[in-house]
């Protein structure tokens, strides 16, 4: 090895090491951002909402203080018969708005297609008490 490429080769080595060290003081100062946002699915908790371990109305609170979550997805399951209990679904608001947490979407079982081919089986999926229960939120 002759003398010119040494200190090349030396130099690259060198230079390769130090990058982690300058890069990481460089970028200390940035503020930092989370990756992605995520929201909590109720359906992740359905055994305890169903064993009653957990009541409905608490889940925002739990998704904020419990896993640092700011933005849920409801399932109608948990809340069927208060559909159209405007009250119930002001409370719901009201905690959501008191904790910072963004309601995302309603999941719906046995309400029909509203994408359905027959008009009447779409009205009557549309007419179902969950679809008011969604505008609700928005």
């Amino acid at each position: 090895m002759n003398r010119r490429k040494f200190i090349k080769d030396t130099s690259i080595l060198l230079g390769g090491l130090s990058l982690p060290v300058a890069s990481s003081s460089l970028f200390s100062s940035c503020a930092k951002q989370e990756l992605f946002k995520i929201s909590l699915a109720e359906w992740s908790l359905h055994r305890e909402l169903f064993s009653k371990k957990i009541d409905h109305l608490d889940f925002i609170s739990l998704a904020k203080t419990e896993f640092g979550i700011s933005a849920v997805e409801y399932v109608n399951s948990f809340f069927f018969d208060k559909a159209t209990n405007k009250a119930y679904l002001r409370e719901m608001k009201a905690r959501s708005d008191d904790y910072g947490v963004l309601n995302l979407l309603i999941m719906c079982d046995n309400e029909g297609s509203i994408g359905d081919q027959d008009k009447v089986k779409q009205s009557k999926a549309i007419d179902n008490p969950f679809c008011p229960a969604a505008i609700f939120f928005l």
